[in-house]
């Protein structure tokens, strides 16, 4: 099978399995675990290290270009941190249900700025929903449970979990090489080159893998924003 066409097979098997059989809460949570220490082990550039031993997937260093930010910001020492160490067994976990962008983030938000919540809602809905029902020459394609992977593993790379996902469609769905290019675009989005994203989804329309990038865009600026809301709600209570 192509690319194209083992992708749309796995999603097919989700959806059936998902009507036959649902995970536990436990399998979930076991599930969740084990792809957030997993991200820890993604290094952009192509890598995905291992304990013992690294693998490498084609070669993007040789196109990274050293780009001097300096002249755009004021401290380009700046940038994304895992938000834990390597290594470490117990890794910090935000449960999406305890504060969400629905019920808390949105009215928060909208308390400090008048308004910007709406804006930041229909921004972040408008990306979520947007498709042409297709995948390269396929039609009326529903394409929800792997537009949900990719947000959803955004926001597992932040610690951000949902206890109704199971994240063993992560797995299923986005291959080594992509998360490789998730992370580079979403943590350090300097570094991404053309090749970096010719490299997957060779058959897809560059419509679709814009679309890709714009969805990785908003679940990054959403995950940061619950951090901070969260931030600020404790802080006022």
């Amino acid at each position: 099978l192509s690319e194209l066409e083992a992708l749309m097979e796995r999603m097919k098997r989700l959806q059936e399995d998902k009507e036959d059989e649902e995970a536990s809460q436990e399998e979930m949570a076991t599930r969740f675990e084990k792809e957030k220490k997993e991200s820890l082990l993604v290094i952009s550039g192509g890598i995905w290290a291992f304990p013992h031993f690294v693998v490498l997937f084609p070669a993007f260093d040789d196109e990274i270009v050293s780009t001097d930010v300096s002249r755009y910001v004021e401290d380009p020492g700046f940038g994304y941190k895992d938000f834990a160490r390597r290594g470490e067994d117990h890794l910090p976990t935000f449960r999406a249900q305890d504060y969400t962008w629905e019920n808390h983030g949105f009215s928060l938000v909208n308390r400090l700025y008048s308004d910007i919540g709406h804006l930041l809602d229909e921004k972040f809905r408008m990306v979520y929903n947007l498709t042409y029902n297709t995948m390269a020459t396929h039609e009326d394609v529903d394409t929800t449970t792997l537009r949900r992977a990719l947000f959803n593993y955004v926001h597992c790379m932040y610690g951000i979990r949902y206890d109704d996902y199971d994240y063993g469609e992560v797995n299923q769905l986005l291959e080594r090489s992509l998360k490789v290019y998730i992370k580079t675009v979403t943590c350090y989005p300097e570094r991404t080159t053309k090749r970096m994203y010719d490299s997957y989804w060779r058959q897809f329309k560059h419509s679709e893998k814009v679309h890709v990038n714009l969805l990785l865009m908003e679940a990054r600026m959403q995950a940061e924003l619950l951090y901070a809301l969260r931030a600020i709600t404790r802080h006022l209570t």
